[in-house]
């Protein structure tokens, strides 16, 4: 084999590597039955997001948000419309900070830690992820419209190759 072939073929392995190597943080969006279900978010990982949600008692829009920390997820604070029944108080968890605002109603400081989100996608919840772009303008994506109601899915952070996030995630 000639030297000049040799080198090609160690340069195209060593392209094939990088592009296959799992090194981008990503927020991944999957069906926790069928992985091939999934999607990525390169500024869900950086910025954080927001999953927002019809609350099943008070019917009021609830939005919680989540910044990563550490490779895990970390909910700082909810917002919402409605104050009653299913809304957490603040006193459930130590240091968070309750406050009236024009739209409703926060509880911020929350800082609870989660490895993985799990959830099901709601029938009537409507949940959303809104994620910011490089912008700052934030975007709704409608979980139903990726995965048929009731499918149960995870949030996480995870590292992806330049070739996975290529297939899988959303402008």
């Amino acid at each position: 084999m000639s030297k000049r072939l040799f080198t090609v073929l160690i340069l195209l392995l060593l392209a094939g590597g990088i592009f296959l190597f799992p090194a981008l943080p990503v927020l991944s969006v999957s069906n926790r039955k069928n992985m091939s279900q999934r999607f990525y978010f390169m500024n869900g990982f950086k910025d954080g997001f927001s999953i927002s949600y019809t609350h099943s008692v008070n019917k009021g829009r609830v939005k919680d948000f989540y910044k990563e920390k550490g490779r895990k997820l970390v909910c700082g604070k909810t917002v919402f419309v409605s104050y009653g029944a299913g809304i957490p108080e603040p006193q459930e968890m130590p240091g968070a900070v309750f406050n009236s605002t024009d739209e409703g109603y926060e509880i911020s400081n929350i800082n609870r830690t989660v490895e993985n989100l799990v959830m099901a996608v709601g029938i009537v919840a409507n949940h959303a992820i809104s994620i910011q772009d490089k912008n700052g303008k934030y975007t709704d994506y409608f979980l139903a419209d990726f995965f048929e109601p009731q499918t149960s899915i995870v949030f996480q952070i995870k590292n992806v190759s330049i070739a996975d996030y290529i297939f899988h995630h959303i402008k």
